[in-house]
């Protein structure tokens, strides 16, 4: 092994979490192409791309594969691999140097029935893709007429580059608000430096439960099955976690909905041993720092209560204070109003009451990056 090898390793340069996609009428696909633009934060000589056909439940026919129309193989050189339910495949390493700030095209096309059931939405400046209708995955430009845009992520989970082993990832582990904007604006402050931020984030997700039902199958997958998949990860240091807010208000008796009892509603105290058993302990034993993110407004909320309040407040408090986290993002304080901290600042709230504005995904990001740039 050359001196040169020796400084270089593998590391996570964008990443999605998988999740079983909305249930709608349609949940096949067809002669479909897949298009996803990723700017590189690092430069590198090699890249390894990793597909995850996760939360599917039949077999998946990736056709063909490109970054920047440079073949995608698998398994020693095969064009195309087949997606088995269940699981995550890595591609062969590709040849194909980098330079940070390059905008890495990648494509795929899959030629027969496919089922669509892996993937995830997110959303945020960095975050788009494009889908065309036929073969077009070497075209260097998609047909305008049988092209949309798409903020569903569909199989494409990691993509890691050979770098310089200075660099490094910051996992940024969540739900919905985490499938939104911060993150991208994280990566924004964090070009340029040796750090990239990879997403694992799906709406809707709880901390200690799931749902099995289709109505509601989307919000993805409960936290002891997600993290040991989602926390593996190249070059990583840092996770960050922001998770809970679901545990909190979902639940709303089975009389008003029957996919939603208040037997799933947590106490803080199983929410904080969850966070501690599920994601605290395993990062310490991968060697990673870990960050809590503390729960954001809900007032004004379809279902907020003094009582839910009072279980986020708390639930905060020891986000900021146990000693198991390496310190605290504290996303409340950064986006609360000053005279009501139960509600978010002016021109912070969406409208919701429950998910930030642009303008407040963008002081989260600030938040985080003050602490983990240090």
């Amino acid at each position: 092994m050359t001196s040169q090898s020796h400084d270089l390793k593998w590391v996570a340069c964008w990443g999605n979490a998988t999740s079983i996609t909305d249930r709608r009428e349609c949940v096949y696909a067809k002669d479909l192409t897949l298009r996803y633009p990723i700017r590189m934060c690092f430069s590198g000589s090699k890249l390894r791309f990793r597909f995850s056909n996760l939360t599917g439940t039949e077999p998946v026919t990736l056709t063909k594969a490109f970054a920047c129309r440079v073949p995608i193989t698998f398994d020693g050189g095969n064009i195309g691999t087949v997606l088995m339910p269940g699981t995550e495949t890595e591609s062969d390493i590709i040849d194909l140097a980098v330079t940070m700030g390059d905008t890495l095209e990648v494509s795929m096309y899959f030629a027969g029935y496919t089922q669509m059931n892996s993937g995830t939405l997110i959303t945020g400046p960095l975050s788009h893709g494009l889908y065309s209708y036929g073969d077009y995955a070497e075209a260097e430009t998609l047909p305008l007429d049988l092209t949309r845009k798409t903020n569903w992520f569909y199989f494409l989970n990691t993509i890691d580059v050979l770098t310089d082993a200075g660099n490094r990832s910051v996992v940024c582990y969540g739900d919905s608000i985490t499938a939104q904007s911060w993150p991208d604006y994280l990566a924004m402050l964090a070009y340029g430096s040796n750090t990239s931020i990879i997403r694992r984030a799906v709406s809707g997700t709880r901390i200690l439960r799931q749902y099995d039902c289709i109505t509601y199958q989307a919000y993805g997958l409960k936290g002891s099955t997600r993290f040991p998949i989602e926390i593996n990860t190249a070059g990583a240091t840092d996770v960050i976690i922001q998770h809970g807010i679901n545990d909190i208000i979902h639940p709303v008796g089975t009389d008003v909905n029957p996919f939603r009892p208040w037997s799933d509603l947590p106490t803080v105290e199983e929410m904080e041993k969850g966070v501690e058993q599920l994601y605290v302990t395993p990062s310490k034993a991968l060697g990673l720092k870990v960050w809590s993110g503390t729960l954001l407004p809900i007032y004004g909320w379809r279902t907020y209560n003094d009582d839910r309040e009072k279980m986020r407040c708390e639930f905060n408090e020891w986000l900021r204070t146990s000693e198991i986290f390496d310190g605290c993002v504290d996303f409340d304080a950064a986006v609360c109003d000053a005279k009501d901290r139960r509600a978010f600042a002016p021109g912070f709230d969406s409208g919701d009451h429950l998910h930030p504005s642009e303008k407040a995904y963008e002081a989260m990001a600030e938040a985080a990056w003050q602490v983990i740039s240090k």
